[in-house]
């Protein structure tokens, strides 16, 4: 075709986020313009709700001007071949890079910054976020230029989906070869939610015009600082500083000392102790009552006594403790989640992130999997020690599915009950067990600050193995009690104590089966956990 390549235009995008929609725009805009265009789409692996890859080759060749030659397009990209890669989101953009689809001589890199976290993500022990910054340094290494903002957030503003965006971006970088006119009427001709698309397709597109203008495309990119050793994703998996300790909104401000008695007695700490202290308070009042936070600070200060009878100035042991021990103390269990499910902010959220109006009604389906761990977590001990006998001994480890739909007054009830068991929670046989071992962990780390200061902060930090629910929490439990056991059990030798227990915590948090934890600890292996592969039939058609 004298020498005219096509435009190769690969698209990676998750489930519900508009990618089919958005190749169908571009093929519509080159069909208007009587250019040659095709095609595909390929399933990838799963990563958060499902990926997919849209892969289209145009021809900026009018039909007409081909004399009745058909250029042959290919089915799929090749890599180092691509003209413009689309992505919907940051480890998206990643994929494609680490697939080598991205090249410094012919790629354009357009996606956004934001991120979707994966299931792999937020099931880590600890922090298991994709290093984002590695990213976006790739990006400005492999691609001819790479523009990369948060497109998520324009979405929001403009009530419409992140495709919308992408395509204004995406055509403002001049990588489309057709004109920002031909991309609007192509969203027109739709039909569809065609003022909120235009909307979203003109806030991407005057994105990257800004950005062009002042030469820095990527400086709009508000990407996330590397994760800190340690910091972890606690209970809900939300990434969480530990200057940020705070509960939902209905509690107190997190930068605002507790009201009353406990305020005096937080503004009695050292400097700085103070902010996390007031953190942990509003956390931990949040979840139980005055009498919890009261406890909390107890726990904070008997720690803060021990390390400040040692001469530590800086306090890094209390200040571990502090932070991981309102985490702990805030435990989630079916009580807490029903709290959660039923606040005003959050059910205004809900409603804000599906797009509806005030005036809309609204259907809402809460699909939980309450098993036997849920059950006794609200059960006094004696009546829950039975009932794990009884279900375990039959098998009844896994949960049952459920679909509550809580827009109801029924199924809004049901949870409002739930939460209404707050008082009875210091009477479960959880509590029992989570304040048990609280307590054990506490008085180890007061123990070997008497001795070993930086064994000490070592411990304090293996907090952070117990967290969420269910298998995870039983994991959580039986790592730190080997920890626990392994301290108390360890006369002096060659290998220091400090660096002992901060290699058995890298371990726990790094291996799930606890095979890595074991061999840290010389302990005998675990038995590994079978994951049994079902296979279910598809019933016939007919």
């Amino acid at each position: 075709m004298n020498g005219i390549r096509p435009v190769s235009i690969l698209i990676a995008a998750l489930g519900g986020e508009g990618g089919g929609v958005l190749a169908d725009w571009i093929i519509a805009a080159a069909t208007a313009q009587g250019f040659p265009v095709q095609s595909t789409s390929v399933p990838g692996v799963a990563q958060r709700t499902g990926a997919t890859n849209y892969y289209l080759e145009v021809l900026p060749v009018a039909r007409a001007a081909l004399g009745g030659r058909e250029p042959v397009l290919s089915l799929v990209p090749f890599p180092g071949d691509v003209t413009l890669v689309a992505a919907t989101e940051l480890v998206e953009a990643g994929r494609m890079l680490q697939a080598g689809y991205v090249s410094p001589e012919r790629t354009l890199l357009v996606g956004s910054a934001h991120r979707e976290y994966a299931v792999s993500e937020k099931a880590a022990m600890a922090d298991g976020r994709y290093r984002t910054e590695r990213i976006v340094a790739s990006a400005r290494t492999l691609a001819r230029e790479a523009i990369l903002f948060d497109m998520a957030v324009l979405a929001a503003r403009h009530r419409t989906v992140i495709n919308t965006v992408l395509f204004g971006a995406m055509a403002g970088s001049g990588g489309l070869p057709f004109s920002r006119a031909a991309c609007e009427d192509a969203i027109r001709a739709t039909g569809k939610a065609v003022a909120a698309s235009l909307a979203g397709f003109a806030a991407g597109f005057d994105a990257v015009s800004a950005a062009r203008a002042r030469n820095d495309v990527a400086a709009e990119s508000p990407i996330e600082p590397p994760p800190q050793p340690g910091a972890g994703l606690p209970h809900a998996a939300v990434p969480m500083a530990a200057d940020a300790l705070a509960g939902p909104s209905a509690g107190p401000a997190a930068d605002e000392p507790p009201p009353g008695p406990r305020g005096a007695r937080v503004a009695g700490l050292p400097p700085a102790l103070r902010a996390i202290a007031a953190q942990g308070v509003a956390q931990v009042l949040d979840y139980q009552d005055l009498d919890y936070a009261d406890r909390y600070l107890d726990r904070v200060e008997s720690v803060l006594g021990a390390e400040q009878a040692h001469g530590e100035p800086d306090l890094p042991v209390t200040l571990a403790v502090a932070r991981w021990l309102a985490l702990w103390m805030s435990y989630e269990d079916v009580i807490r989640v029903a709290d959660l499910k039923t606040r005003r902010d959050r059910l205004a959220r809900v409603r804000r992130e599906a797009g509806a109006a005030d005036d809309e009604p609204m259907h809402l389906t809460e699909f939980l999997k309450p098993g036997l761990d849920e059950l006794c977590s609200v059960l006094p001990g004696a009546l829950a020690r039975r009932v794990r006998r009884r279900w375990g001994a039959r098998g009844g480890q896994g949960g049952v599915p459920l679909h509550l739909r809580t827009s109801t007054v029924s199924g809004f009830a049901l949870l409002c009950v739930l939460r209404g068991l707050r008082r009875w929670r210091p009477r479960t046989e959880r509590y029992a067990r989570e304040h048990a071992l609280m307590t054990r962990w506490l008085d180890a780390v007061r123990g070997l600050l008497a001795r070993d200061a930086a064994a000490a902060l070592e411990l304090a930090r293996c907090g952070n193995l117990v967290k969420g629910y269910g298998e995870t929490s039983e994991r959580g439990h039986r790592n730190l009690t080997a920890i626990l056991d392994d301290v108390a059990a360890r006369a002096e030798g060659s290998e220091p104590l400090a660096a002992r227990i901060a290699r058995a915590r890298d371990a726990a948090l790094a291996d799930p089966q606890g095979q890595t934890l074991a061999r840290a600890l010389d302990l005998p292996p675990p038995a590994l956990v079978e994951q049994p592969l079902r296979f279910v039939r598809r019933p016939a058609s007919g």
